[in-house]
Formats: C-alpha cells, structure tokens, sequence
C-alpha cells in the first residue's frame, strides 16, 4: 500500500470531519485504505472536493482575499475527459464566474493526476492578452509572449493588437495539446477612463474583468489537481501597479506621466508615484462605473484583518507570505505592513507548476 498517500489522506479526512462535524469517520477512513490498498489511490466525494478546495483558498499565503474563503462555488468536473468537452466547461465558468460583472468566486476541477493520465491547461489565466515581438519591442503583454509563440506554432493566429486574448490550450496525458477560441462575447473587458482627465480615453488601455488562474495545482489529502482552474476578483493595484504599470509588462507609466505633464527627466519629481495613483484612479473608476467587482487596497487589507480574526476565533492562526500580502501601493498606509506571519504552506493549498510547454518536445 501507498503508506504516505494514505497518511497525506488520514490527515485531510480526519481535518474534514472533525471541522464539520461529521459523523462516521473511521468508517470512512477504512473506506480510504481499502481504496488505496486496492487501486494505489482512492477519490474523493464532493463535498470533501468542495471543503478541500475552499481551504486550499484559506491556506493560500499570498492571497489578500481570503476573507471570502467558504463563499467558493466548487464545481466537480472530474467525469469530463476530452478536449472539446473541458473546452464547454471552461466557456461555462468563464460566463458563470463573470456575470455580467458581478463576479462569482468559482473552481472547476478536472481529474487528478494518476500515473500517465494528466489534463494540463497551458493557459496561465483563461482569459489573457497576447504579447508579440517585433524589431520595434513587443506588442501586447511581455509575460505572454513565450505562450503566444506556443499558440501560434499550434496553428492559432490573432489580431496584432495589444490587446488579443489568447486561446485555450488542452492538453490530455501528454498527447498533442488543442487549442480553441475564446468566443468575444464570453469575456468582459473594461476600457480604462479617468474621472478628471479627459485625455485618458483617448489612451485606448483595457483590462478584462476577472482573473481566471488555471495553471497552478490543487492538493487536497494526497491527490493532485494539475486542472483546477479558479478565480476571485481583482484587487485594482493588480491591474494599475502590475500588470500595466511594470516595466516588464506594459510599461504605461511614462506615458501617463507625459500625458499629465510631469516631469519624468527626474526621480525625485515623483513622477512615477503621481502617474502611479492616476492610473489606479482609473482602473476603480472605470470598473466601478461599469458595475465590474473590484476592489481597493485599502479595503481588501480591513478585509484581510477581519479574515485574520476569524481565523483566531476559530482556533486557527492566519499564515501569510508578507511581501505579497502587502499591496504594491502606500503598503505602509494599510496595517498587514505593520504586521508579521508565518510563512507556512498548509495543505490542502494551490501550488505553482512548471508550464506543459516547457518540457513538451513536440510543442517546439
């Protein structure tokens, strides 16, 4: 028998009905180890599915939203196994989670990995934008322009704009990887604006609304979920700080800095810090004044600190990774930056994976 995969198993069971209150659990334990001893693994049921994937959410020490926790909507997709019908699902939970802007924390998790039989997405997030090179720089987004080379050599091509969004990529058990589309009408994006400054529109800049992780590994009681793809909402120094300010993203800080004026010739005009909250100014409004879930730094640190007492409450310490805890806008305003955590990684929990890209002979 498999003594650490039933021991991993022991663990989160026994986790599971003692913090629900359940009854039968060395019955169920039996039931685990016959599996095991059997068929070298065994499966969970849904609602250990569920209860594992919302604490995996919990334990998630880089998260700043974990206040939402038992809110998840889990959807068990493990009896889906071929391309065009994981495609259905994933265009479901797309249109699901976003709603018309008024998000819906989901996961939809595919069967876990059993010896050869593996389901990858290559995505990062469902839904992203293409990057391009070119002679005169990139076009698009520079974290994606390794997977969009992907996509093109598997046949896909986009617009050539900066703004395409990249196409699914599946990939069952090693074999070819397929790509499909993701239909315009199934993604929301939400053109960036600014309440005073009238020139910013004219700027062109957008963000879609709701980041769909779907490349990170969900371990719950010893069984890995390499397809579990999930999503909350944005917090807006995600989108303003981030993903369109870094330098090694789009870069939209000189721009906005010339824009407004500023002198952007030397460091200590703080120009960078003034085009900085501009653009975050922009990316509230313009998400607040399209009736699309957002929230502010500020708020989601109040939040974490009611999720930290809860936490206590219930026995339970919150662990955290401060430097991503922490919002990469005025951290020293919000009191996570006064405080300090345990950087322990509890299971169940999300953990990164190296891309199926990257080690796949037959994607180069």
């Amino acid at each position: 028998m498999n003594d650490q995969l039933y021991e991993e198993a022991q663990s989160f069971i026994r986790q599971f009905y003692i913090e629900k209150g359940k009854q039968g659990l060395e019955q169920r334990l039996a039931q685990v180890r016959e599996q095991i001893e059997t068929s070298g693994t065994y499966d969970h049921t849904y609602e250990e599915l569920g209860y594992g994937a919302k604490v995996a959410w919990r334990n998630s020490n880089r998260c700043i939203g974990r206040l939402f926790w038992d809110s998840l909507q889990v959807f068990d997709q493990r009896h889906v196994d071929k391309e065009e019908d994981i495609y259905d699902v994933l265009l479901q939970h797309i249109d699901y989670a976003t709603n018309g802007g008024k998000i819906r924390s989901t996961i939809s998790i595919f069967k876990p990995k059993r010896h050869q039989e593996e389901i990858r997405l290559w995505n990062h997030q469902l839904v992203r934008y293409a990057g391009y090179e070119s002679p005169d720089g990139i076009l698009g987004d520079p974290a994606s322009v390794e997977f969009t080379k992907r996509c093109m050599e598997l046949g896909w091509k986009g617009k050539g704009t900066a703004f395409d969004v990249l196409p699914l990529v599946i990939q069952i058990d090693g074999q070819t990887p397929k790509w499909f589309p993701v239909p315009e009408e199934s993604v929301l994006e939400v053109p960036l604006r600014h309440p005073e400054f009238e020139w910013f529109q004219e700027l062109e800049i957008k963000w879609y609304a709701v980041p769909f992780i779907s490349d990170m590994r969900l371990e719950i009681g010893g069984l890995h979920y390499a397809a579990a793809p999930f999503n909350g909402w944005y917090m807006g120094t995600e989108i303003g700080a981030r993903n369109l300010a870094d330098d090694f993203r789009y870069d939209l800080l000189p721009t906005i800095g010339e824009a407004m004026g500023l002198d952007t010739k030397r460091n200590a005009s703080l120009w960078k810090d003034r085009a900085l909250v501009e653009l975050n100014q922009a990316v509230l409004y313009s998400y607040k004044a399209d009736q699309v879930s957002i929230v502010d730094h500020h708020t989601a640190a109040q939040q974490f600190h009611v999720f930290e007492r809860k936490e206590k409450e219930a026995g339970r310490d919150a662990t955290g990774d401060w430097t991503w805890l922490i919002p990469p806008v005025s951290p020293a305003s919000t009191g996570i930056f006064h405080s300090s955590y345990e950087n322990r990684m509890d299971t169940p929990n999300y953990f990164y994976q190296q891309p199926p890209y990257e080690k796949n002979p037959s994607a180069k």
